[in-house]
């Protein structure tokens, strides 16, 4: 069966071949049946991986140890859930999952250009297939899943990673990839644009949604991912500017950019050269991404282990900037914009200034997370760059960002006046002026966390003012319409509009959560069993240990008592543990419990324990607002709901059932992934 798996990688491989070149060769010799060959070939490349990934999911759940990668990722004691997503848990795995996803991605994109964007499609089918060959030859030569023990095999696997055995992180780095892959369609399209010079806003249309969905899913991997960290590694925390999480993080940066700025183009046929510079940057940071965090040439609690395949990805990201920007440079008399930006009053110069900084960050992110490897690679000693050096730059520019968000939706096209936009920031300026001034008066001295706080305000404002005069003048025009509907009628007349006004919402939520850190409580108290201490609000009685064993791992738990301090009413009994795995030998997770509300979380951590004493450490955090971050990222999925939802008119009786179907269920799926992110951070 490993060898069945094995072949079905190497016929993809020939398969992606001839899908490259039968699409450039039938292009050129205008030969449709060549060129529709290659269209079925890319059918075939998602078939051929859709059966190499079930083979390998097989081994997995037959206990098939001969295999190396099963051997190393899982054990006779998992659960069968586990066995199977254990996948991509490990370097091999993922990168078969990854290039299976992208078959997925591309066998979509090609079908539904078929009858479109004639021209392009076979040179996005090329780089399409140069993306696919390229990650099939790595995982042939230097990370193939099916490699096999030449001689006895294991009885017995030696378990995946506990720290992976969470639902967080079954979840995360599916939908994480699938918002990593997802911006190598756009990329593939804009590279066949380049390479035929057709470089008008069509392609750019067909790929919005897809622009969307990628980062609708990488919006929900990276929450998913602080969900993960915040509530199995124990530390209280939920981003830590973490090399793999910047990772991520970098190329959200810049395909935020892109879906603002290619509004411009749209609208005003400007910012052409600068779209494609985005795009091709958004695809070359996800590369770079998955090469910092698979190679080795970063550290980080859940990267991968070190291997060889930085050299394939170095050499694939030379090639890749190489033909980009070669291709831009030929195409620069193409690239002109129609129209010049008149005034920075304006909300194309809102945009621009949007994406400055957007990319600013996504280079200072990058630069900060590498620069320990490159100080070391040139002078041999280490340096370490943490969370504060971060922060110290990343919270004024995120400070700005949201200040964009406030005053970007009042400014008008081409130009706008002081006195209108005056007009329309007045109220939502002396609200945010108002925040600011009973933060300083209650105590509140740090000026960014003022500054966060009056600037969400500002932007909560602006919306609901958008939101109110939609409906104001819709019930001017329909006289028997009341408030509700006339909200259902606006929004569904401009789905894009105001479903990125929810989106600018929920990113007002974030922030929201982000500022409650200014009003954490930290302590850490040792407790004899029947002790009582008062943390904040929360008066804490410790009941005792209780030792068991499920035949995994053995189970260690303080028994809690919480009650509201004054009151002493009963909240809840807390049970923070440790787990001491068999499997992978000494191997320990900490359990943390929290007791959630919308106001703060309540988080405890088993620091630590003496058996004989009965006495328990214990780590206790106050965390208030963060349950904002997760509410702020539903609100987000609700938004990207709205924009992408398709127009009643679009749904006629010969458009195919799948093709109607296929974007309410992808908007459906995020939004239902990020109601469950938010409903399972509440309930622990």
């Amino acid at each position: 069966m490993p060898n069945f798996g094995y072949i079905l990688l190497l016929i993809g491989l020939v398969l992606c071949t001839y899908a490259a070149c039968s699409a450039i060769l039938g292009h050129h010799l205008r030969n449709p049946r060549l060129a529709l060959s290659s269209q079925y070939a890319s059918y075939g490349v998602f078939g051929v991986l859709t059966c190499s990934s079930a083979v390998l999911t097989y081994l997995f759940l037959v206990n098939d140890y001969s295999v190396k990668y099963v051997q190393h990722y899982s054990d006779r004691s998992m659960s069968l859930f586990y066995k199977a997503t254990a996948l991509w848990g490990g370097q091999d795995g993922s990168m078969l999952f990854w290039v299976w996803v992208l078959s997925v991605w591309g066998a979509i994109a090609v079908y539904q250009n078929r009858n479109r964007n004639q021209a392009i499609l076979p040179y996005s089918i090329v780089a399409l297939m140069g993306v696919n060959i390229f990650f099939l030859v790595t995982i042939i030569f230097a990370a193939n899943p099916f490699e096999t023990y030449l001689t006895a095999a294991p009885t017995d696997g030696e378990g995946l990673n506990p720290l992976l055995q969470n639902p967080y992180m079954v979840t995360h780095p599916p939908t994480l990839y699938l918002g990593y892959i997802g911006w190598t369609i756009p990329f593939c399209f804009a590279i066949g644009a380049l390479a035929h010079g057709r470089l008008d806003y069509e392609w750019i249309a067909s790929m919005r949604r897809w622009c969307l969905v990628a980062w609708a899913f990488l919006t929900v991997g990276l929450t998913l991912g602080g969900l993960w960290a915040y509530e199995e590694l124990g530390w209280g925390g939920y981003w830590a500017w973490d090399p793999v999480e910047n990772a991520a993080f970098i190329p959200w940066l810049t395909g935020t950019a892109f879906i603002h700025s290619i509004q411009v183009q749209e609208r005003r046929q400007m910012f052409k050269a600068w779209n494609l510079l985005l795009i091709i940057l958004t695809f070359v940071f996800t590369i770079l991404g998955t090469m910092m965090t698979r190679s080795g040439v970063v550290q980080s609690v859940h990267a991968f282990a070190q291997s060889n395949i930085g050299s394939f990805f170095s050499t694939f990201l030379i090639i890749t900037l190489v033909v980009s920007f070669g291709l831009m440079i030929w195409r620069l008399p193409k690239l002109r914009p129609q129209h010049a930006l008149e005034t920075t009053m304006s909300r194309e110069f809102a945009f621009l200034a949007n994406n400055w900084i957007l990319l600013v960050a996504a280079f200072f992110v990058t630069f900060a997370t590498l620069f320990p490897s490159l100080f070391k690679a040139a002078t041999g000693q280490e340096v370490n760059v943490g969370p504060s050096f971060f922060n110290q730059w990343m919270v004024p520019i995120g400070l700005v960002l949201l200040f964009l968000t406030g005053i970007g939706p009042m400014m008008s096209w081409r130009k706008s006046t002081w006195r209108s936009l005056f007009d329309q920031l007045g109220i939502p300026s002396v609200l945010a002026v108002i925040v600011a001034i009973g933060l300083v008066v209650w105590g509140v001295t740090d000026i960014a966390t003022v500054a966060t706080f009056a600037l969400c305000m500002l932007v909560v404002a602006t919306l609901t003012q958008e939101f109110v005069g939609g409906v104001k003048h819709r019930l001017q025009k329909a006289d028997n319409e009341n408030a509700a509907s006339a909200l259902v009628t606006v929004v569904q007349r401009a789905k894009r509009r105001y479903g990125g006004y929810v989106v600018h919402f929920g990113m007002a939520l974030w922030f929201f959560g982000f500022g409650g850190n200014a009003f954490k409580i930290e302590e850490e108290i040792n407790l004899s069993q029947g002790e009582t201490v008062q943390i904040g609000d929360y008066q804490l009685k410790f009941d005792g240990l209780r030792f068991d064993d499920d035949g995994q791992k053995k189970i260690v738990e303080a028994d809690i008592s919480v009650t509201a301090a004054g009151s002493g009413k009963e909240l809840a009994a807390m049970k923070p543990a440790r787990w001491f795995y068999r499997k992978p030998e000494d191997q320990v997770t900490t359990e943390v419990r929290k007791l959630s509300s919308l106001k703060e979380d309540l988080y405890l951590v088993l620091g630590g324990f003496d058996a004989r004493e009965g006495t328990a450490a214990l780590q206790v955090k106050v965390n208030p607002l963060v349950n904002f971050v997760w509410l702020g990222t539903a609100f987000m999925m609700l938004g990207f709901g709205i924009a992408v939802w398709p127009e009643r008119k679009a749904v006629r009786v010969h458009v195919p059932i799948w093709r109607r179907v296929a974007p309410v269920a992808v908007s459906t799926a995020c939004i239902g992934l990020a109601v469950w992110t938010s409903f399972a951070a509440f309930t622990g």
